[in-house]
């Protein structure tokens, strides 16, 4: 894993400055401490840091094809990279090395753009034809690798990593994007293709871009997720799944360097240990995050995992009340971003550190088998949608939406408001409702007036709008796993663990995110992922030999924060030197008079506001840092 960064001269050769680029460039060196390089001619320059992985000796980048022609720097990797090393060989291409990295140069050479879809794996990289004068950057299908970009007023193209090597440009332009406020109080944070910066952008998933003098800047998407010719049969599901699944894990266990795995003691990650401790003869390396209070806590069933499969196991107890990490937060994601469960993932990535450089992960499990609450949720109101004509269902859910008050204080089953004003609404309004941070309605009450002009009627559906105009099938739960994909996917979850491990210098790998297997898995029957009202149905079934029934049925748990408490107690100073600071008044984006109401509500038990104060808390301390 890497981190990568240059400039592209877009119209005519223009002062590329080699000191600003090595400056700029090590601003991510956390990505990659084990090497740097650079390459450097009128049109571009190519910084790489590196993490190494593969061919620890020959792997240094910027990397050459055989003539010095075309050279490429690259963050991630790609599987299956020895099958097209040998068809290059076989088309005459000679290899220097025993690096993935070479790879792409000679497809490139071969297959020209159409190079990238012969790659399978995790990836952003930026490769120069000097001779075409062309610059040909990709980023991998689901979004694992990250890469921002931007044109400066002189014309030339930036690209990197993380968002703080271009914001060090002294030429980008640091304006703030208008809209990112409503899409991040919408969604936890920004989704692609936008930032929280008017000029600068993030290559979306599946999407690569062709560049040479002169010409736009247009990228074109290259993947996508498409309907499966025919859904699979519940036999063919279970006979195939764990058989599948094992093979993008088996591929995803070549490293030069210590390899280990996760162990939350959820249904993914033990699926992963399981299956990494048939693939390996020596014991999994694996780690895990306990927490000393039970209600956060899952290490037991992590032990279980660790014991049944005697793996070597490293685990922390940690605090969930530990909040030292807070002040960092806003230094490692470069803009708003509002997932509480980032602490305890930069916990266990600074823990697996300590052992190995690379760890795998069960990332993607719950959007690709359908297992969160609010896909079983939707299912159900799409069938009070299509049961009740809409003339009748907006007024008569609207309504009870409207007068339902806010019980946050109620046992879940009466928390009706959100699922009556969803029920008023479509298909995609109401599946944003269901995953806004902040509904329509909290937003409304949050801005100030001056930004809701400022918006323009602008509303943060529209993101689920643009994705939704090319939903795959009309199967209810595919096109929320669909939106999920685009969205939530890429833009919470990989950003989370991208950046919680490079911080740490560790590359994770997410095997129930290789392309193959997800294409696969959209074939299951979504009657056989949601089934009598249990997520991940299929995918439970096909481990039961593996994973013992106590860990696969019980509640679903994850990474939770207390993060109310956090409000009352702790980080109570926190809400007054931050969200109720000037800076925060002085934004124009905020109704004052409702942060300071929010703040009062939920300080003295009247309300709770702390999902709502934490993404504060998160824009507080992004805009400090303006």
């Amino acid at each position: 894993m890497c981190g990568i960064s240059g400039v592209f001269n877009l119209h005519q050769p223009h002062t590329i400055e080699p000191a600003l680029i090595r400056k700029i460039s090590r601003l991510q060196s956390h990505r990659g401490p084990d090497d740097e390089g650079y390459y450097f001619d009128d049109y571009t320059a190519l910084a790489h840091n590196r993490l190494s992985i593969i061919d620890l000796a020959g792997g240094h980048q910027p990397l050459f094809n055989e003539d010095n022609s075309v050279v490429v720097v690259f963050n991630g990797e790609i599987y299956n990279f020895k099958e097209l090393a040998d068809e290059l060989v076989a088309l005459g291409h000679q290899f220097r090395t025993l690096s993935d990295t070479e790879v792409i140069v000679h497809a490139w050479e071969s297959w020209g753009a159409e190079c990238i879809k012969r790659f399978r794996g995790m990836f952003a990289f930026a490769l120069w034809d000097i001779k075409a004068r062309t610059l040909f950057i990709g980023r991998d299908r689901l979004g694992k690798k990250p890469l921002y970009y931007t044109v400066t007023r002189h014309g030339q193209f930036l690209f990197a990593s993380e968002l703080k090597v271009l914001l060090a440009h002294p030429d980008v332009d640091k304006h703030l994007r208008p809209e990112m406020a409503e899409e991040f109080f919408m969604y936890g944070y920004i989704p692609d293709p936008y930032s929280a910066y008017r000029q600068i952008f993030k290559l979306q998933p599946g999407f690569s871009l062709t560049l040479q003098p002169g010409s736009p800047v247009s990228p074109r998407q290259y993947w996508d997720l498409r309907a499966p010719e025919q859904t699979l049969s519940w036999e063919q599901t279970q006979q195939t799944l764990v058989e599948k699944l094992k093979e993008a894990i088996d591929i995803r266990l070549i490293a030069d360097v210590p390899l280990g795995a996760f162990l939350s003691g959820g249904v993914d990650s033990s699926a992963i240990v399981s299956l990494m401790s048939e693939l390996q003869s020596d014991p999994v390396n694996t780690c895990a995050i306990g927490f000393d209070e039970q209600e956060y806590d899952e290490s037991d069933y992590a032990q279980q995992i660790a014991d049944r499969y005697q793996t070597q196991h490293l685990q922390q107890i940690v605090s969930p009340h530990d909040i030292s990490l807070i002040d960092r937060l806003a230094g490692i994601y470069d803009e708003p971003y509002a997932d509480s469960s980032a602490l305890p993932t930069y916990k266990v990535c600074q823990l697996a550190s300590q052992r190995v450089k690379v760890a795998l992960s069960g990332d993607g499990g719950d959007e690709i088998f359908g297992g969160y609450r609010r896909h079983r949720m939707h299912l159900a109101e799409e069938k009070w949608r299509n049961a009740i004509p809409r003339r009748i269902r907006k007024p008569l859910f609207g309504s009870l939406g409207h007068l339902y008050p806010k019980a946050d204080w109620a046992p879940r089953h009466f928390r009706a408001k959100t699922t009556f004003q969803s029920l008023a609404m479509d298909m995609v309004q109401g599946y944003a409702n269901s995953i806004s941070k902040l509904r329509d309605d909290e937003r409304k009450h949050l801005f100030s007036h001056q930004y809701q002009r400022q918006l323009n009627g602008y509303n943060g559906i529209e993101i689920l709008h643009q994705h939704a105009r090319h939903l795959p099938t009309d199967d209810p739960l595919k096109q929320i796993q669909y939106l999920d994909i685009k969205t939530w996917l890429a833009g919470d979850i990989l950003t989370k663990v991208d950046r919680a491990s490079m911080a740490n210098s560790l590359e994770v790998r997410a095997p129930l995110l290789d392309h193959e297997f997800v294409e696969w898995a959209f074939s299951i029957d979504s009657g056989d992922n949601i089934r009598h009202n249990e997520g991940k149905y299929a995918f439970k079934k096909s481990l039961e030999s593996h994973v013992s029934n106590d860990i696969l049925y019980r509640p679903k748990m994850g990474f939770s924060m207390p993060i109310s408490h956090w409000f009352r107690t702790s980080l109570k100073p926190s809400l007054h030197k931050h969200v109720l600071s000037e800076s925060m008044f002085d934004s124009g984006f905020f109704n004052v008079d409702w942060l300071e109401k929010m703040v009062h509500e939920h300080q003295h038990g009247y309300r709770d506001h702390g999902a709502s104060l934490w993404c504060l808390l998160m824009f507080s301390q992004f805009m400090v840092r303006q």
